[in-house]
C-alpha cells in the first residue's frame, strides 16, 4: 500500500512540475529587447519611448515634449 502511495505522489507532483514548465514557455512579447515599433527603432527616438514617436532627424517628442535622442541601436534608414 505505502508503494502505490509513493506512486500517486510522485506521478502528481510530476504531473504538476510539466505544467508549471509548459505554462511559463513561449511569452516573449515582454521582452524590451525585442520592440520593434517605430519608438524604438528610428535614428532618434524619445527618452520615453511614447507610442508614435521616433524620427530620422533630431527635434521633440510631439507626444510628450522631450528632445529626441540619437538610438545607438538604429540600424536602418528609418
Amino acid at each position: 500500500m505505502k508503494r502505490f502511495s509513493f506512486i500517486i505522489i510522485l506521478t502528481v507532483m510530476f504531473s504538476f512540475g510539466a505544467v508549471s514548465v509548459m505554462s511559463c514557455g513561449g511569452n516573449k512579447s515582454s521582452n524590451a529587447t525585442e520592440q520593434t515599433g517605430k519608438e524604438y527603432t528610428s535614428a532618434y527616438v524619445c527618452p520615453m519611448h511614447c507610442e508614435g514617436s521616433g524620427s530620422s532627424e533630431p527635434g521633440k517628442c510631439p507626444v510628450c515634449g522631450m528632445e529626441y535622442v540619437k538610438n545607438e541601436d538604429h540600424k536602418g534608414d528609418d
